[in-house]
């Protein structure tokens, strides 16, 4: 059941225009599945054999909370394994479904032993009624950016949860040296244009009423010259001329150079949005 009412808002419509870019274009890999799979492919080929992101080690921490040793549980896209490798090796069964060809090849690669784990070709939001099978958790962590049928998604996470669903996203506040760059000097910077409010917003529309917890994080960043510091740590900037001394003046107090190479560390945060299927 959707909520109706003279003040409703279409949070559906605010997540697809937020796929957007910030020329009220769509980005050509949001809707080219060629150039996701390519991407993909090539981000696979720059990992280590079951490579995850060391902050995922505390999201996984804080899921495992609610997952038992007994529970069937359906990851969607897992992507290079940041949580299905320890989901692998806590529960009875895993299955993983994700759009990527090149995805899941990886993870059977990696897997190979584990015969318990199952995998699935598909895009996520496009489910028929009796593609699958229900788990007892259904998981998705970072993995909604493609989806423009959002609602279909959520439906899909909800009808086949028999215990809990449970969503991931890592939020802000984006590098601090972005927001320097905005106020002091007034550069245009791409500040995410979704977010896990979105979410809470998309279920309570739906009728749900989610939980939610944000989680404290650190990522550091590490740089081999201080040119490909600066260069990476302006991709974000969406004014065509700017400053150089900008910035670097506001990369400085981030920065820390060790043997030569360059360290940027940020604050982050995750929002895990659960709730028990309705």
């Amino acid at each position: 059941m959707t909520r109706k009412g003279p003040l409703a808002i279409d949070y559906e419509a605010l997540w697809q225009e937020g796929m957007k870019d910030w020329q009220g274009h769509m980005p050509e890999r949001m809707v080219n599945d060629h150039l996701e799979e390519q991407f993909w492919s090539q981000s696979i080929a720059r990992k280590k054999t079951g490579q995850i992101d060391p902050y995922a080690a505390r999201i996984f921490e804080e899921i495992k909370g609610t997952i038992q040793p007994e529970h069937s549980v359906l990851e969607i896209g897992p992507g290079w394994g940041n949580y299905t490798f320890p989901l692998a090796d806590y529960v009875r069964e895993l299955t993983c479904v994700d759009s990527s060809e090149s995805i899941l090849t990886y993870l059977q690669s990696c897997l190979q032993d584990q015969e318990h784990v199952s995998y699935v070709h598909a895009k996520w939001e496009e489910l028929g009624e009796n593609d699958m099978k229900a788990h007892d958790i259904v998981i998705g962590v970072n993995c909604f950016y493609r989806m423009y049928e959002i609602k279909s998604a959520l439906y899909h996470m909800n009808r086949l949860a028999k215990k809990r669903a449970i969503i991931g996203m890592t939020t802000g506040p984006i590098q601090p040296h972005y927001e320097i760059l905005h106020a002091k000097y007034g550069y245009d910077i791409k500040f995410p244009r979704r977010d896990y409010i979105e979410f809470l917003n998309l279920l309570y529309e739906m009728n749900i009423y989610a939980e939610c917890k944000i989680l404290p994080l650190k990522r550091v960043y590490e740089y081999e010259t201080y040119e490909q510091l600066v260069t990476t740590q302006s991709k974000k900037i969406l004014n065509s001329d700017f400053s150089r001394a900008h910035i670097e003046e506001s990369l400085a107090p981030f920065i820390e150079e060790k043997d030569g190479r360059f360290f940027y560390r940020h604050d982050f945060h995750a929002a895990l949005v659960s709730w028990e299927p309705k």
